[in-house]
């Protein structure tokens, strides 16, 4: 909404897109959603009125010289502030490109695309029942068909697929039977707390080291949030000493 946009007025006190973005802003999420976008939202206009009527005959009452509404108004005024203060103070803090580069080359272990595989499988409660179904596996059966018929897994729908995951998303067991062989293989029974696991491993991808260019953003937000953090600190301690604080607890 253009903010110098004039909507209404209500005794000659104007109500701009200035306050229309204001009250938006305001909104939570949700409400944000049914009540933003690029048109202008009539319904907004209108809280807007009544909202200033209710101001007008406020006034007109004197309820803003009210002790209860003039401590109210002083503590709001300082939150405000507080807010208002560290946010001028943050936004003195800017990252460059070399601090970005320099993060990204001391801490490299920490960009690496983790090892993930992609399998099925067929989970029974018994040992003799897997036993038996890697039996029909190894012979040629259909390894979707069977988990379908005799798997106890919700994954039994999709024929035991199980999609993509990486390491620390599968129990030990499972993981090291997966990540211990290769593409193609299908396991022997494999116990588990769940049961007793029969796995088609159908894709793995060995990991790597992320490129800077894919990680650069993501950097950079952190060497800011880190570059903030010691500016309040130290920002903190200057003010400590120039300022009297008693602490009652």
């Amino acid at each position: 909404m253009d903010k110098d946009k004039l909507l209404a007025e209500v005794n000659g006190k104007k109500i701009t897109g200035v306050d229309y973005n204001l009250f938006i802003d305001s909104l939570n999420p949700q409400l944000k959603q049914y009540f933003g976008g690029e048109e202008m939202n009539k319904e907004v206009v209108n809280e807007l009125v009544y909202q200033t009527l209710l101001y007008e005959d406020a006034m007109e009452k004197g309820m803003d010289k009210d002790d209860e509404f003039t401590q109210v108004l002083e503590k709001t005024k300082e939150s405000m502030l507080k807010t208002y203060a560290l946010g001028k103070l943050l936004a003195t803090v800017s990252v460059t490109d070399d601090e970005i580069k320099k993060f990204y080359e001391d801490n490299k272990d920490l960009f690496k695309e983790n090892e993930s595989a992609n399998a099925s499988h067929i989970l029974v409660a018994e040992e003799d029942k897997a036993n038996e179904i890697y039996e029909k596996v190894k012979n040629g059966e259909d390894f979707a068909s069977l988990a379908k018929e005799f798997s106890t897994c919700p994954s039994k729908e999709k024929g035991g697929e199980l999609g993509t995951f990486t390491r620390g998303q599968m129990v030990k067991e499972f993981e090291d039977a997966v990540f211990n062989n290769e593409v193609a293989t299908i396991t022997e029974p494999v116990k588990t707390q769940f049961g007793y696991h029969i796995i088609k491993i159908n894709d793995k991808n060995e990991g790597r080291d992320l490129a800077f260019d894919e990680v650069k953003d993501k950097i950079a937000a952190q060497v800011r949030r880190q570059k903030e953090q010691a500016l309040y600190n130290e920002k903190i301690t200057e003010l400590k000493e120039k300022y009297q604080v008693k602490m009652n607890i």
